[in-house]
């Protein structure tokens, strides 16, 4: 049954492919861009990315013109799987990979930014690769990952380990085009700050909110343990942003029962998906 689990989360997560992937990944020989070990990598490596990553896709639809270039420019509601494995492929390669496979993954992703271009119901133009707008999706993601890590990881940061995360975090996002990323958890909450007169609630947001949390795209046993992963990622949401999405707020229920079950299912992840040490003969 732990196999079955851990294959069926893996694919989920990383796709068909994954295993491909997975071996290039770590099994490739060549100098990374991180340590083994140390906190991008911690962070990155446990299960409550899942919860992180969920937090942060909802506090990414608060901005207009990024929710308007999903909305545009994405498939996500006919392939929101496909989306996922190639979102985590990106992750996994610039925490684990190679650096060569790093840098080639970071250009592949600004070739895709240059494509996305539009214009927003007022008439104004939008870019994937405006620096501002990469911006806001880089630390509303490193926000999300360092509180689910927090919460629900198996070995929290602490102190300068925190600080250390969102520089490292910020090496990549200088990669991919943001201009003076913050570089310590002090100045991503006051460049997350600056953002909030920009942020408000559309009908593209509110359609994608309820596509993520009310109507995902899986079958029905699967349901119920993504609740709870869901549950988990709205209660770490920030109190402003309940009311604009249409989210619950229930301050004590989500610091108990949620963080418990939250426990719960990050704790049966990380189980399911660690590799079991074969048997040996007796």
């Amino acid at each position: 049954m732990r196999d079955r689990i851990g294959q069926q989360l893996f694919l989920r997560v990383a796709g068909p492919d994954g295993a491909r992937h997975a071996q290039r990944i770590h099994g490739r020989p060549g100098p990374r861009w991180f340590e083994p070990g140390s906190p991008i990598t911690r962070v990155h490596g446990d299960a409550s990315m899942f919860i992180g990553g969920l937090r942060a896709l909802l506090l990414q639809t608060l901005h207009p013109a990024a929710m308007r270039g999903v909305a545009e420019h994405s498939d996500y509601r006919h392939d929101a799987w496909g989306r996922l494995a190639r979102t985590s492929r990106f992750i996994a390669v610039t925490t684990f990979g190679t650096a060569d496979d790093a840098a080639q993954a970071v250009a592949a992703v600004r070739t895709i930014h240059e494509r996305i271009v539009g214009t927003m119901p007022d008439g104004t133009a939008y870019a994937a690769s405006d620096p501002h707008l990469l911006a806001w999706v880089h630390v509303a993601e490193v926000d999300s990952f360092l509180r689910a890590h927090t919460v629900y990881g198996r070995d929290p940061l602490t102190g300068a380990e925190r600080d250390e995360y969102v520089a490292q975090t910020a090496e990549v996002a200088r990669r991919l085009g943001v201009v003076d990323p913050p570089t310590t958890e002090a100045e991503l909450a006051a460049t997350l700050a600056a953002y909030r007169p920009e942020l408000h609630s559309t009908p593209e947001a509110r359609a994608t909110v309820g596509y993520l949390l009310v109507r995902p795209p899986l079958p029905l046993p699967a349901r119920a343990p993504y609740a709870v992963i869901a549950a988990a990622a709205v209660g770490l949401m920030p109190r402003w942003t309940r009311r604009p999405l249409r989210l619950p707020w229930f301050p004590v229920s989500e610091r108990t029962v949620v963080r418990a079950l939250g426990g719960v299912a990050t704790g049966t992840i990380r189980w399911a998906m660690t590799p079991r040490e074969p048997a040996h003969p007796s």
